[in-house]
C-alpha cells in the first residue's frame, strides 16, 4: 500500500532520517504495480536490503530493482550520468536517496560542491522529463534547509511526518489515507472512501420499511397525525351527512 501517486518528472521528498523506510515501501509498492525496472542511485547505504525484503510481498517482486551505490560526491555524480544512459521509457521509477549527502562531504572542495550537485539535480528532472518517468529523490528534514539547488529544479516538494498515528506523507497533490506504523498500516475513512466508494444519505427507518423488516403498525405510526387526519376527515363527512337526512 501506498498512498503517493506518482508522476513524471522531479519528486523532492524530504524524510524524517537517511534510512527512513518510507522509500523502500514505496519502492517495492511501485514494482509490486508495474512491469519497469525501478534504478536506484543509493547514498549512506539507505538501500537496506533488509528493509526491502521486509517490505516486498515476495523476494520476486524486487528482481526489477537495480540499486547502484556511490560513497563520494564524484561517484555519485557519476552513477547519475550513468543511470542517465541506462534508463528508458519502460523504467517505472528514478530514486536517488539522500541526494545533496555525499556533496557536503570535506573530501569535495566548497567551490565545487554547488555545481557539481547543481549537475547531477538537473540530469535527474531533465531525465524523468525526458522519458515521462517519475524521479524520486529524498534529503533528511533534520539536515536544515533543502538547498535551493535542489527545490529550484523539483516539480514538487513533499515530506513524511512521524506522527503518533505512524508516518505519512504530506505536500500538494497528496492526501494522507493511512499511516505505516512498524508492522502494520493504519487506514482512514478517505481510504476506504477511494477504495470502495460512498453512498447516498439515507433514512434508516425508510430504507427498512422498503425491504419489509418492520412491522406494518410501526410504519403506520411513522406516517405521523396529518395522515392519520387526512385518513378519517371522509369517514365524518360521511356520517355527518346521513344524520343530516335523517332528522329532515
Amino acid at each position: 500500500m501506498h498512498q503517493l501517486e506518482f508522476e513524471p518528472g522531479l519528486t523532492l521528498l524530504r524524510v524524517p532520517a537517511p534510512r527512513s523506510t518510507i522509500v523502500h515501501r514505496l519502492v517495492c509498492a511501485r514494482l509490486t504495480e508495474t512491469d519497469g525496472p525501478v534504478h536506484w542511485v543509493d547514498a549512506r547505504n539507505a538501500a537496506a536490503t533488509h528493509a526491502l525484503y521486509e517490505c516486498a510481498p515476495s523476494s520476486r517482486t524486487l528482481d526489477g530493482l537495480e540499486i547502484a551505490r556511490a560513497f563520494t560526491a564524484y561517484q555519485h555524480h557519476s552513477l547519475v550520468r550513468a543511470v542517465a544512459r541506462r534508463a528508458d521509457a519502460r523504467s517505472s521509477l528514478l530514486v536517488a536517496t539522500n541526494v545533496a549527502s555525499l556533496y557536503r562531504d570535506d573530501d569535495l572542495p566548497e567551490w565545487e560542491r554547488e555545481d557539481l550537485l547543481a549537475a547531477s539535480a538537473a540530469t535527474l528532472g531533465e531525465l524523468g522529463r525526458a522519458l515521462d518517468v517519475p524521479v524520486l529523490a529524498t534529503t533528511t528534514a533534520g539536515g536544515g534547509e533543502v538547498p535551493a539547488t535542489l527545490t529550484d529544479r523539483a516539480d514538487r516538494v513533499l515530506e513524511c511526518v512521524r506522527t503518533r498515528e505512524g508516518t505519512r506523507l504530506e505536500g500538494d497533490g497528496v492526501e494522507p489515507t493511512g499511516y505505516w506504523h512498524r508492522g502494520y498500516w493504519q487506514t482512514t475513512i478517505p481510504y476506504w472512501a477511494e477504495l470502495c466508494g460512498v453512498t447516498d444519505r439515507f433514512d434508516p427507518v425508510v430504507a427498512a420499511h422498503d425491504r419489509g423488516l418492520l412491522d406494518p403498525e410501526l410504519s403506520l405510526d411513522r406516517s405521523g397525525p396529518s395522515a392519520s387526519g387526512a385518513a378519517s376527515s371522509p369517514t365524518s363527512g360521511a356520517e355527518a351527512v346521513a344524520d343530516g337526512e335523517a332528522d329532515s
